[in-house]
């Protein structure tokens, strides 16, 4: 069993009286612990998969744009997650980046990215990761995201902090842009510059300390939570790509929002986090170029 509402439960399930009192919070307790586990056993056996298939990449195929690939490691991946959920929740709803939604109105609902970073799977280049999360009635409760090449996986469930192999996630204090380090990431179609995002980098580049480009979404937000960097932007991405990493990353005490500072949906295609100490400033650069 994984840290984090997992003491609460035990302290509630060692006293009676509060058990007697909160028996729908404790199932729910429950419940979650037991997804998130679940999440993080399918999360590492997927990672094993990616590993052992580095270099035996047999078909490549370009959806939609040369830049943006699927390959049939991938798609490898999705079907070892897919064929785990629907053994152990068939009655969950999936929604997957290769073969999209199944069961629309379900109570719960997996989002899933099999591999964060494909581009660099394919030139053998080591920044890639798994992304699972689960969402009950369009709230994420459970996420983790898994970097089977440093063995480091990132974790939540909501309302109960976020770990790293066990330890405890907090956000940086950097308080000023310019002492920040940011990550971001390119869409496949940058060549048009939607959001203007080569304005952003561009700006950002010489406001900000440094910025890097790493070429895993989830791995990047990720590591915001990490406290080894203190912002992230990105545009066109998905929900797949955003839904762990946000969970485990507002867990940890930072801040997401869309470009324009309203509320955070993964639903939407723009996304800004942070420490929550630089946000304004961060909005401040997009905002100056949209």
């Amino acid at each position: 069993m994984v840290p984090g509402l997992s003491g609460l439960l035990t302290f509630c399930g060692a006293n009676n009286q509060i058990r007697g009192i909160f028996p729908t919070i404790i199932k729910l307790c429950e419940k979650r612990i037991q997804m998130l586990d679940e999440i993080i056993e399918i999360a590492r056996k997927a990672g094993r998969f990616l590993k052992e298939n580095e270099g035996k990449i047999s078909e490549v195929k370009e959806k939609g744009s040369f830049a943006n690939l699927v390959t049939d490691i991938d798609k490898g991946s999705e079907a070892l997650i897919k064929t785990f959920i629907n053994e152990k929740f068939p009655d969950h709803g999936i929604l997957a980046e290769e073969s999209g939604a199944s069961l629309p109105t379900a109570e719960y609902r997996w989002l899933i990215d099999p591999l964060d970073g494909t581009t660099n799977f394919t030139h053998g280049f080591p920044v890639y990761s798994v992304s699972i999360a689960v969402e009950q009635k369009g709230e994420l409760i459970a996420g983790a995201v898994y970097d089977p090449n440093f063995g480091e996986l990132f974790y939540a469930e909501k309302g109960g902090g976020a770990f790293m192999n066990g330890m405890k996630l907090q956000v940086t204090m950097t308080d000023k842009l310019e002492k920040s380090m940011l990550a971001t990431g390119f869409p496949y179609d940058v060549r048009n510059n939607p959001f203007k995002c080569v304005q952003h980098f561009e700006e950002f580049l010489v406001r900000a300390q440094a910025v890097r480009r790493l070429g895993s979404a989830a791995l990047d937000i990720c590591y915001v939570a990490a406290g080894r960097l203190d912002g992230f932007w990105e545009v066109n991405l998905h929900p797949w790509d955003t839904a762990a990493a946000v969970l485990i990353t507002t867990e940890a005490g930072g801040k997401v929002t869309g470009f324009n500072g309203e509320k955070y949906s993964i639903y939407q295609r723009d996304v800004v986090l942070s420490n929550g100490m630089i946000h304004d400033e961060m909005l401040e650069v997009i905002k100056k170029n949209l």
